[in-house]
């Protein structure tokens, strides 16, 4: 502030010093009718006064950027902050492709998925076939022990004919051997049939596994990706916005420094307004180097510790209070520390004892509450000290099971992929809207294959609706999961 003070008072002084040099030398050329570049004397002292105006706006012009680093680097750098935002563009485009790769890599699974049921079926019916011959040779060996008893009847019965019926009984114990043998070779056979059924069950089930743990992870790294490009979408619009203000702000100051004039209540007036702007631009510039160069740690409204609290005397409502600021000023301080520096076990809180009485007070009639506590202000690492504001609510029921959030309509024969992508995330942020409002803490998590439900919503050729209700019921801890269905004439044709 004091460096402030000076640098307005040294430019008022240099500004009157050089007005005053310039007419008293104007009044003496003008008297001494003096004549610079062949002039008349008149012009001579216009020409002399002009000078002077230029070199008070130059000298202005020369100690606001000596001063102010911030000022001359907007003015200056403009160009390159500009070239950093196509840069942030291009990465965006390229997370795009690398998100379009994933989604043909995991359609790719899913073929692989669907070739291995096939094989399996297969092997299933090859299984039958061979039950199938076992049964009908065990019918064959039940048709020759039937000859055999048959054979046995006429040896006692018919003793002339001994030789006759030996011989048909060594026939009949030689085809008996021979299914014997074919039975034992057709049980080895089952068995080896039963094993390469179990070991290509076994493959089968383990190629699924792999696949179903490939879906996930695959979700998964889609879910994170979809988030930073979400995060980046954010960053992308601050940084519009902040550099459409910016520029703006350096339009009026050159207007205002172009259309300056010479008198000195007209320069103090420039001079204050211009003071000003620079105070802004240099705030909103900081702004924008600390979240460019990653020091941002704490932003304005972030979530630094919440819980759900019911207590029905003020000792406990005391301990639980001090619990959650506690854990409050160690998420704090492990978002503010440097990388690579070790945590602090400061109190890096400002908490009084009046906003405790007060926390302690809206919480002690024995009714359950979700207290959060929230950062007052945006603030960078390597902060000592924080502000904070604490807020109580009821957990009360906010949404019962299979209550409508939001809805949609969809015609997959006609829209694209992405139109459908859109639809879909246009529907999750409607439901994520009306979260906030209605004061959940926990954010909002769909139920079930989000993937899996766009990929019927493709193969289905017929406009359907497309509902987002709540899973189950919702209090105000959160978190709120959301399940999507299909409908079609009031029927639910599929969901995630």
């Amino acid at each position: 502030m004091t460096t402030g003070y000076i640098l307005i008072a040294a430019i008022l002084i240099l500004g009157g010093v050089i007005a005053t040099v310039g007419d008293r030398i104007g009044t003496r050329v003008g008297k001494a009718r003096l004549s610079l570049f062949k002039l008349r004397p008149k012009n001579t002292a216009v020409v002399v006064t002009i000078f002077t105006g230029g070199l008070i706006s130059a000298s202005t012009l020369g100690i606001l950027f000596a001063a102010d680093e911030g000022l001359r680097k907007g003015v200056f750098e403009l160009e390159d902050i500009q070239k950093d935002l196509r840069n942030k563009r291009e990465q965006l485009k390229t997370a795009e492709a690398q998100k379009s790769q994933v989604e043909t890599e995991l359609s790719q699974a899913r073929k692989e998925q669907t070739q291995a049921q096939q094989d399996l079926q297969r092997i299933n019916k090859s299984l039958q076939a061979a039950n199938a011959k076992q049964r009908e040779t065990q019918a064959k060996l039940n048709q020759t022990l039937s000859r055999q008893a048959k054979i046995q009847g006429q040896l006692q019965s018919t003793q002339g004919r001994l030789n006759q019926v030996a011989t048909q009984y060594q026939q009949a114990r030689s085809e008996l051997e021979n299914v014997y043998n074919q039975r034992k070779a057709l049980q080895v056979a089952v068995g080896q049939l039963k094993a390469e059924q179990q070991r290509l069950y076994a493959e089968a089930k383990k190629a699924i596994d792999e696949a179903k743990t490939a879906i996930s992870k695959r979700d998964q790294e889609l879910a994170n990706r979809q988030e930073i490009i979400e995060q980046r979408d954010r960053k992308i619009a601050q940084l519009d916005k902040l550099i459409q203000n910016r520029n703006l702000e350096i339009t009026a100051r050159e207007q205002v420094i172009a259309t300056r004039e010479s008198r000195l209540k007209e320069l103090e007036r420039q001079q204050d307004y211009l003071e000003q702007e620079v105070a802004r631009l240099e705030k909103y510039y900081q702004s924008y180097q600390d979240l460019r160069l990653g020091k941002l740690a704490l932003v304005r409204g972030q979530i630094l510790a919440g819980a759900v609290i019911q207590v029905s005397q003020a000792s406990a409502a005391r301990q639980a209070v001090l619990q959650v600021l506690g854990d409050a000023n160690q998420n704090a301080i492990f978002q503010l520390t440097e990388p690579g520096a070790s945590p602090e076990n400061t109190q890096i809180l400002r908490v009084t004892p009046e906003r405790v009485e007060q926390l302690i007070r809206q919480i002690s009639d024995g009714r359950e509450y979700v207290v959060r506590i929230f950062s007052a202000g945006n603030y960078v690492r390597g902060e000592k000290q924080i502000e904070f504001f604490a807020d109580a609510a009821r957990n009360i029921l906010v949404f019962t099971g299979g209550e409508v959030l939001a809805s949609t309509s969809a015609d997959p024969k006609t829209m694209t992929s992405y139109q459908l992508r859109q639809r879909l995330d246009l529907l999750i942020s409607a439901s994520q809207f009306r979260a906030r409002n209605a004061g959940i803490v926990e954010g909002v998590q769909v139920d079930g294959t989000f993937l899996r439900f766009i990929n019927q919503l493709r193969q289905y050729d017929q406009p359907l609706d497309i509902k987002a209700i709540a899973a189950e019921d919702t209090y105000t801890a959160g978190p709120l999961r959301v399940k999507l269905l299909a409908v079609q004439n009031g029927k639910v044709i599929f969901s995630t």
